[in-house]
């Protein structure tokens, strides 16, 4: 799994840094996720899937290929 975040969509609302924070944050300026982890253990990637389709801004990618 690849995964790749769009900060020019992003809307700052937590939602991914809630629900998988190893992989996203956010920049303390403004709210914006910081992207932590491009290559997450597979352990993680129904999370990374949920925190995609739940993004308000569908700022969050995910790529299955490797």
């Amino acid at each position: 799994m690849k995964v790749t975040v769009d900060q020019d969509k992003c809307c700052g609302a937590g939602t991914c840094v809630m629900l998988a924070p190893d992989v996203f944050d956010q920049r303390d300026e403004d709210g914006i996720v910081v992207l932590l982890d491009a290559q997450p253990t597979e352990q993680l990637h129904g999370i990374i899937r949920e925190a995609a389709s739940v993004c308000p801004a569908a700022a969050i990618w995910v790529s299955e290929e490797p």
